[in-house]
């Protein structure tokens, strides 16, 4: 049987400690981390309360998870340094999931800032979710950075009403908040109740959502700018 050709080239950046949502229409998939560990799962992120009590939604999570530590590299992904400035130009897109693992070591990672601002200035689609647009901090701390690359973009983020409920429900406090992080930096934030109940925000080359109910979504609409392509 003909082995199928990839439809393209997606890098997906992990936390060391991260959490795979929903991709799955036919493309090259290369996980990547801070230091090429395997990731654990955000138990917070198994939680039906960040699925709103949907528990078929967080079923197919788990499914494809399961396909993805079979078929791909996610329980041995790349470190960052090692995604050469060549390497890059061979991926048409990327994508971050979310979890409360972004907020830990993503924001500040000035290799993961090289990376997205290969992205952002070859206009490529980013794709992000929950906690994931985090990481969209670190263009901040890249080699030789211009400042925040996406200030004045509209974005969606897991957002600090909804940490507030997980810091109430769960006890603690969480020290970096996603959406007042972002905002600070110039982000315009869009997270009203549309995007809470699974809305995505599109803007330029970036899409993104707030949580798990907006997986769907978002990855149709990924999978459409990446045909576009």
């Amino acid at each position: 049987m003909a082995t199928q050709t990839p439809a393209g080239k997606v890098l997906i950046i992990l936390s060391d400690a991260d959490k795979f949502p929903i991709l799955d229409a036919g493309y090259q998939v290369v996980f990547a981390s801070p230091t090429d560990k395997p990731p654990s799962i955000d138990p917070l992120s198994e939680s039906l309360l960040v699925y709103f009590g949907k528990w078929w939604e967080k079923r197919k999570d788990q499914e494809l998870l399961r396909r993805m530590e079979i078929e791909v590299n996610l329980r041995s992904p790349c470190s960052f340094a090692s995604v050469t400035d060549d390497e890059l130009r061979s991926f048409d897109d990327v994508f971050i999931p979310g979890g409360h693992a972004p907020i830990s070591d993503l924001g500040n990672n000035s290799e993961l800032g090289r990376i997205l601002n290969h992205f952002h200035n070859q206009h490529k689609t980013t794709a992000v979710i929950c906690h994931g647009p985090y990481a969209l901090l670190s263009t901040k701390y890249a080699p030789n950075s211009q400042g925040f690359a996406y200030k004045g973009y509209k974005l969606t983020s897991w957002s600090d009403a909804e940490e507030k409920l997980v810091e109430t429900m769960k006890g603690g406090t969480v020290p970096n908040k996603v959406e007042s992080s972002l905002k600070a930096e110039g982000a315009e934030m869009l997270t009203g109740m549309g995007k809470k109940m699974g809305g995505i925000t599109v803007d330029r080359k970036v899409v993104s959502g707030a949580n798990p109910l907006a997986a769907n979504a978002l990855g149709s609409k990924f999978v459409e700018m990446l045909k576009a392509h």
